[in-house]
């Protein structure tokens, strides 16, 4: 059985991680750029608050989650301007109140994910998951909004254990990620092995797979959070299945994205 209280624990330290960076910043570094195009840090922390309040609706309020998310989506012609707006509009607000709202909303859904039944499936933006498929979602999230963070700011986030967290949940997605670009789901399995922080061995998939994907955990996991191009990454890759997998993978829900330019292009 998953250990809810660890995850939350880890979801816990992975804000606090991000919240050390921004903690003291001038108000006038909040409008730094960050590596993702027209989003600044204040972008960056504005989404994260944002996807904290509709994690909380999805547990405090679930029968009006849909019907909401409907709404929002009725005069969009695209999910990402949508969170390209909510993004804006957070990080228009001055550096302290958003930070403020960002502690508090990411504080309530720790009390909120605590309170779930361990079967009640909540309603989100894609497939409705468990409270721990909802905090390693959270985990990811402000994990990877994060290193657009410290890329900003020059700052160096020594990699941890939490990033397993990651991982599996990178391996859990390989079919979404085929679906969200239109491409059958491939029924044979990929063996994924990853070195952790610490020189341990994390793996999932049969061993004897013929496609395989083997490297750093933090490799892999900056390669399904999209947040380095393929090319950059120190990842040993095998077999077809593998092979079409590593340009798409996408842990996260919503269009397939645009993913990162290479460092290695001219």
């Amino acid at each position: 059985m998953t250990d809810v209280a660890a995850l939350l624990a880890d979801l816990r330290d992975e804000g606090a991680e991000l919240d050390a960076l921004v903690a003291r910043l001038p108000a006038d570094r909040w409008s730094t750029p960050t590596p993702a195009p027209g989003w600044t840090v204040a972008h960056q922390i504005a989404h994260l608050a944002w996807t904290d309040d509709w994690s909380l609706r999805s547990v405090r309020d679930p029968a009006t989650f849909h019907p909401a998310a409907t709404e929002l989506l009725s005069g969009a012609s695209e999910f990402e301007g949508i969170v390209d707006d909510a993004a804006a509009a957070g990080a228009a607000l001055p550096p302290a109140e958003l930070l403020d709202r960002w502690r508090q909303g990411r504080g309530e859904v720790l009390a909120a994910l605590a309170g779930v039944p361990p079967e009640t499936r909540l309603p989100w933006f894609g497939p409705p998951m468990k409270a721990p498929s909802m905090a390693t979602a959270r985990i990811m999230e402000t994990w990877a909004h994060g290193d657009d963070v410290a890329q900003a700011l020059g700052a160096e986030r020594k990699p941890t254990a939490r990033l397993r967290h990651i991982a599996h949940l990178g391996v859990r997605t390989l079919g979404f990620a085929f679906s969200a670009h239109g491409l059958a789901v491939p029924t044979e399995p990929v063996r994924v092995e990853l070195t952790g922080p610490g020189g341990e061995e994390w793996s999932w998939g049969p061993a004897e797979a013929a496609d395989r994907i083997a490297g750093p955990a933090l490799d892999f996991c900056l390669l399904v959070t999209q947040r380095s191009h393929p090319d950059d990454l120190a990842l040993r890759v095998s077999g077809p299945v593998a092979t079409a997998w590593v340009p798409i993978a996408q842990v996260f829900a919503g269009p397939p994205g645009a993913g990162r330019e290479s460092h290695k292009r001219s």
